[in-house]
Parts: C-alpha cells; structure tokens; sequence
C-alpha cells in the first residue's frame, strides 16, 4: 500500500518545491523540505510566478496570509504549473473564517486544477459546504464522523487526492479512503504543523505520477517522524518539538517508517 522509497526518491531527485505560504510558518516550511532532501522557493512576486510555475517541480499554495497581491500570484503561478504538467498543492488554511479566504478558494478551485487539497477537517468541511464551527484557523467543531464521507466528496467533486489531518488523517481520491493513526499530540501544538505538511506533500508529488500513494506516504512519514522527535526530548514542550520534528525529518529511514506506520487498509466506496 505504501511505497517508501518515495523517501529516498525525494532525497535523491531534490524536487524544486514553489511555495506561497503565510508568514507565519515560512521558515518552518523552508527548512521543513531542506531537511526531507527536497528544494525550496519561497517567491510571492506576481512578475515570477510564470516561470516559476513552469520551472517547480510541485508548487504549494497557502492561504494563511491572504492578501490581493497573494491571489494574483496563486492564480498566475497556479495556471502555469497546469500548463506545465505540475502538480499544485492547497492549504486552504482558515477558509471559515472570513468571505475573501472563502471567495479566494472558490476562485482558486475553479481556475486551477489541483492535485492535492490538505487541511483541517472544518477546511474540508467548509469546501465540501457542510455545516462546520471553526474560530480562525483551528479544525473547529462538528461531526468527526463525516471525515471519509467529506474526503469522498471533495475528492469527486474537485478531480483531486484529499487528505484531511487530526488526531487520525483521511485520504481519499474520491473512490477509495485511507487512515493514518500515527502521530503525536504535540503536533497541533505547534503553529504550522499542517502548513509544512502540504509542503512535504508538495514534494512527494513532485517526484511521481501516483498521487494517491505520493499523499499516504507522505502523511505517514510525517506523523511518525513526530512520534520520533517525542522520543528525544526530555520534557514534552512545544518548543522543544518544534527542533526536534525538523532533526526527525532530515534522519528518515525506510525502515523506521515500516515499524511503525498503521494505515489502515483501503476502504472502497
């Protein structure tokens, strides 16, 4: 089910990753894909967006800052990575909480065509429109149960491999669904957790036609190389893991990631 030498495919091809995030996580983010083997770009200008689009190998599209400059430029460089045959990423981070995060991805989804869409899973709700309470850029409340059925329908509905994080991760490619039960507790205490990991996705991508599979073992090996850098510390503080998840990332093993992934077997729909 699951292809971990996609692990070392990242390492050893060093996919150039085009990502335009929010000002929060961007050093996380950077450091995030030196630390798998793959390349950052951290460009915003609408004037690159063209070429860069074209040159990526995967380009990742974060809503957490919006501005209008921002838009244009998901939309440009969004536009020339389909062209090119590149794969797009959207994080569409606090799509709840305002009518332009709403309107932007609304615009977004009906301009480009996306080959991942990871978040919440109020983020996914609030796509899929299902009634969802989300506060800013927190999964918010609801029914958890509806994460396959939400997954399925975004999936379908957008042509599009969804991976929705928490506590357990769905992913779906709108016919089959598949869990992730790894992960420590710390990670939603650390700003960015998920911002970074549509990056690490974005450079799975980048690497093979298979998105599906790109998405899963991306996904795991991200939350178990968070139960990895718990294992490290001497006290459980966000701070610490903060460090820690970033040295985890850079000492991956293939091996490792067999121990101890449990994803569930794939669930037809």
């Amino acid at each position: 089910m699951a292809n971990w030498q996609l692990i070392e495919e990242v390492r050893t091809r060093n996919p150039l990753v085009h990502t335009i995030t929010n000002i929060v996580v961007a050093n996380d983010s950077a450091n995030g894909l030196l630390a798998i083997g793959a390349s950052p770009i951290m460009a915003a200008a609408v004037e690159e967006m063209a070429e860069l689009g074209g040159m990526a190998d995967a380009v990742v599209i974060n809503i957490g800052t919006l501005n209008a400059d921002l838009v244009a430029s998901m939309l440009a460089v969004g536009k020339a990575a389909n062209a090119a045959g590149k794969p797009v990423v959207l994080d569409p981070v606090g799509i709840g909480a305002t009518v332009f995060r709403r309107e932007t991805v609304q615009r977004l989804l009906a301009e480009i065509q996306f080959a991942v869409i990871r978040g919440n899973l109020g983020e996914l709700a609030s796509i899929a429109g299902v009634d969802w309470q989300a506060r800013g850029v927190d999964a918010g409340s609801g029914d958890g149960s509806q994460a396959a059925e939400i997954a399925l329908k975004v999936a379908r509905d957008y042509k599009t491999i969804v991976a929705i994080s928490g506590a357990v991760d769905v992913i779906s490619d709108g016919k089959q669904v598949i869990t992730v039960e790894n992960g420590d507790q710390l990670l939603p205490q650390i700003t960015g957790s998920g911002c970074l990991l549509s990056c690490v996705i974005g450079a799975f991508v980048g690497v093979t036609d298979d998105y599906l599979e790109a998405v899963v073992v991306a996904s795991a090996s991200y939350v178990i190389a968070s139960e990895y850098a718990v294992k490290t510390l001497k006290r459980r503080l966000p701070g610490s893991f903060r460090v820690a998840l970033i040295d985890e990332l850079a000492s991956w093993q293939t091996h490792n990631q067999e121990k101890f992934a449990c994803i569930k077997g794939v669930v037809p729909r």
